[in-house]
């Protein structure tokens, strides 16, 4: 097996409360970044206006979306390659669909004074997520949290250590959206779509360590809650940071070169990569020794040597009681 650390003996347990600080404040930023300035719903949500339009000379998307841009105009563009021809989506109220219209064409006539082009269709499109879509989205959101606790629980005998889990999970969810809210960047489908992933990727970090622990907790059932967590954290650290390190660098060069169609879709994941290995390590499993007290969580005791050892009662063999 490959190892990328050698054998380490951190302590996480006694540095929990520095992670628990460190989350609250990166929460309390969210919270405030998201009261004072909300999110920048992107046309799945707010609905907006479309122009399609056809071009003379051959048009590429970076042509069009740097005469937009730099009319500061941001829009959503799709291509027809078989007749040169584009959707441009920006986000607005129905009655401001010609002034869109007009501020889009007088970008273009700018940005490409050579290139001539007629406008095919002006119009306003609804909003792809609607109010009943939304409700029956957090609806999954809810059950799936759900879903994940009562696995836990059942696969690891103990309900708490699947709250725990969870909670670990919206915190990495949370701070991703905070994160959006801050950088101001816009929250569409896609966006969706990557904190759906980051919750996936969390729990399943989370699941790794916790397996580890319970390995542990029959292996050494003497052994004191908080060093039973250290070891088994240790132990799984350099898995942890060879499997994060691979994801964080593929998404590391989709945020910095793949361009500006998937930049918040990258940045978003990037964000919730790395509060995902985080959590893991400095929220979830100190959870569990905080939520415990310290005190080992209820598992059947391993039975030792003394204990299996048969006695003779009334002429009968027996396994000697505790």
């Amino acid at each position: 097996m490959m190892t990328l650390l050698p054998k380490t003996n951190i302590d996480f347990i006694k540095k929990r409360f520095i992670f628990f600080g460190i989350s609250i404040a990166l929460i309390l930023a969210s919270v405030i970044s998201l009261a004072v300035k909300g999110l920048n719903l992107g046309l799945d949500f707010t609905g907006g206006t479309v122009v399609q339009m056809q071009f003379k000379n051959p048009t590429t998307v970076t042509d069009l979306r740097q005469a937009l841009a730099k009319a500061g105009i941001s829009a959503e563009l799709q291509s027809y390659t078989d007749r040169n021809a584009f959707d441009i989506r920006v986000k607005g109220a129905q009655d401001k669909v010609n002034e869109i219209g007009n501020r889009i064409k007088d970008a273009i006539t700018a940005g490409m004074p050579d290139n001539t082009y007629s406008v095919e269709k002006m119009d306003f499109v609804g909003p792809t997520v609607g109010r009943d879509l939304a409700k029956k989205a957090i609806w999954a959101i809810v059950l799936s949290m759900f879903g994940i606790i009562v696995y836990v629980a059942f696969r690891f005998n103990n309900p708490i250590w699947g709250a725990m889990g969870v909670v670990a999970l919206l915190h990495d969810v949370f701070i991703a959206i905070g994160a959006l809210s801050i950088t101001h960047r816009q929250v569409d489908l896609v966006i969706v779509a990557a904190l759906l992933t980051i919750a996936g990727y969390s729990i399943n970090d989370t699941i790794v360590i916790f397996d580890r622990m319970r390995e542990n907790l029959h292996i050494n059932p003497k052994m004191p809650l908080g060093e039973l967590i250290n070891l088994s954290i240790n132990e799984t650290l350099s898995r942890t940071i060879i499997t994060s390190l691979t994801v964080i660098a593929a998404v590391a060069i989709l945020f910095f070169m793949g361009g500006a169609v998937i930049n918040d879709f990258a940045f978003t994941m990037l964000i919730g990569c790395v509060t995902g290995v985080y959590s893991t390590i400095a929220i979830a499993t100190p959870l569990v020794y905080q939520w415990c007290g310290g005190q080992h969580p209820e598992t059947e005791p391993v039975p030792t040597a003394e204990e299996k050892r048969p006695v003779t009662v009334s002429g009968k063999i027996t396994r000697k009681q505790k």
